[in-house]
């Protein structure tokens, strides 16, 4: 396996997208079943500590990014979104409590993204203008999503995972940014896949990036920049570089696989990937990825 190049990454290459999805670790999707929503203030809160390690890791590779950040979490965590902010960074949000936009309806997915909208921008201080969707649950199931992000005003969306997977996905959408709604200027940033065999791989982050070895997300993210010429959209999340937090027992053995494996390596390979490639905030991609969208293969229905 190729050593990482910890070389600080130059202007000439490819700025990518840095995310991080701001969430504790009694939210994630993989205990949605065995962890009541009524339980969450009663379990030890993590995401402070967790955040704060990753503001130093990126602060020692100059880097900036975007936090979507759960609404439950900014409304008790007001001074970790003001220090987000301070440190260069982006909020957006991520909806209320992860509810997945495939499960509500429009109005109660309205319902939702005004409420977190509202807690974000009083917590932070910023206007809000990014959502990513909890799961990348926006697929062709929910086009009322993208009518709704555009008519609140948002500027932007990163909630596609354009594959096919057991929990997500939306495999006909395209792999990089696209406009949903011909009427507005709404840019959708799918997470970043890889092509092998004709087939689409997921590489954008999160569990593929800690369980599988560093080098195939190198591989990867040089395919997008080098071969499609397009930035990568990464995310991970805070619950991701804490080894020590309470272990689930009463979940299935496919979630704690997924949740826990490679918890204490995580940290690590984060330092080498936000060194050895160019990051960026969201928002500033967004911005640029809206002046060269690929056309969408399917419409979006009303």
């Amino acid at each position: 396996m190729e050593a990482p190049n910890r070389a600080k990454a130059t202007s000439r290459q490819i700025v990518n997208g840095l995310s991080v999805d701001v969430e504790d670790w009694f939210q994630v999707g993989a205990f949605e079943n065995v962890i009541r929503r009524t339980d969450w203030d009663s379990l030890a809160l993590r995401v402070e500590d967790n955040v704060a390690r990753i503001l130093d890791l990126f602060a020692a590779a100059d880097v900036t990014a975007t936090f979507f950040t759960l609404g439950w979490v900014a409304k008790r965590n007001p001074a970790l979104m003001r220090r987000i902010v301070e440190a260069g960074h982006e909020i957006a949000s991520h909806g209320y409590d992860h509810a997945r936009v495939f499960k509500l309806t429009r109005a109660e997915f309205a319902e939702d993204i005004t409420t977190a909208r509202k807690i974000l921008e009083d917590a932070a201080g910023v206007r809000i203008t990014g959502y990513r969707a909890p799961s990348f649950s926006i697929d062709g199931r929910t086009p009322w999503a993208y009518m709704e992000l555009a008519e609140q005003g948002y500027a932007y969306s990163s909630s596609v995972a354009p594959v096919a997977h057991d929990h997500y996905g939306w495999k006909e959408a395209p792999r990089f940014a696209f406009k949903p709604l011909p009427w507005s200027d709404l840019v959708e940033i799918p997470v970043t896949t890889a092509m092998f065999g004709g087939k689409r791989l997921a590489a954008g982050g999160g569990g593929f990036f800690r369980v599988l070895p560093y080098a195939f997300s190198r591989w990867a993210i040089r395919q997008v920049n080098r071969t499609d010429e397009r930035p990568a959209v990464f995310y991970f999340h805070p619950w991701e570089i804490d080894s020590r937090q309470p272990r689930v027992g009463n979940a299935p053995i496919r979630s704690k696989l997924r949740h826990y494996t490679n918890l204490d390596k995580m940290a690590a390979k984060l330092g080498d990937l936000v060194h050895e490639f160019a990051w960026g905030r969201m928002d500033m991609l967004a911005h640029r990825e809206a002046q060269n969208p690929v056309e969408m293969s399917t419409e979006i229905a009303a």
